[in-house]
């Protein structure tokens, strides 16, 4: 198995005042050629917007593009006549294909958003663009560790991906066994800490993990976790 970690106090940063963003990969004024991206993985944003600012509309192409709240209301509009606002609970995938506008706000007047900005590559370009918002509040276990998007499944992205959530108990352990082949899995820690093999992660702490067919997680205290799994 072979690991690369990307430690929270290592990623980019930058604060516009109404944004503030942690990049994980190379993204905007943030370049590391070490990370320009994990497999299929590109980016993987971590934004906390102010209460009334967002993002104007802007264009993205040949990109998967997922958004998930972790605090707030984001307020999605493009022009392909999607308008929705969506809260923890729920993510947001955008197919950009030939091209997509949109725009992503903080619904609210008073609270901040947090979400993670994610995008993939697809295996298929300049495809019809499509936006899709899915509850995955009742695909989420309580404990363990839960798919919501896979290539098969009731949500899925245009590239053979596997998102799953992770919920984890104290002095807990739990195992994931990667689904496709040729792939990796990048762990991202929402809140906690967690430990895989003799690496020991914190909060906002990542770990892409390749040449493996199974990962042993070990929740040092009560976790959340992302898992990512990419083709590579």
């Amino acid at each position: 198995m072979k690991t690369i970690i990307d430690r929270s106090s290592s990623r980019g940063y930058a604060n516009h005042g109404w944004l503030k963003t942690y990049h994980t990969f190379s993204f905007a004024d943030y370049y590391n050629p070490r990370r320009m991206h994990f497999g299929a993985l590109r980016v993987l944003n971590d934004d906390t917007v102010m209460p009334g600012h967002g993002f104007d509309t802007h264009p993205h192409k040949n990109m998967e593009v997922i958004s998930i709240p972790l605090k707030g209301e984001m307020r999605h509009g493009d022009n392909i006549n999607n308008t929705e606002v969506i809260g923890r609970g729920k993510i947001q995938v955008m197919s950009t294909g030939s091209g997509i506008f949109h725009s992503e706000y903080n619904d609210s007047d008073t609270e901040v958003l947090e979400f993670l900005q994610i995008w993939v590559i697809p295996k298929i370009k300049d495809t019809t663009p499509g936006y899709h918002n899915y509850d995955i509040s009742d695909k989420v276990n309580k404990q363990g560790i839960s798919l919501f998007i896979s290539p098969d499944g009731p949500f899925s992205i245009l590239q053979d991906a596997w998102f799953s959530w992770g919920n984890l108990e104290r002095d807990s352990s739990t195992e994931y066994n990667l689904y496709g082949r040729n792939t990796g899995v990048y762990i991202f820690v929402l809140e906690g800490s967690v430990k895989i093999g003799d690496i020991e992660l914190g909060r906002r702490d990542g770990v892409g993990t390749t040449e493996t067919t199974n990962i042993t997680i070990e929740a040092i205290e009560k976790s959340e976790i992302l898992l990512m799994e990419v083709v590579l």
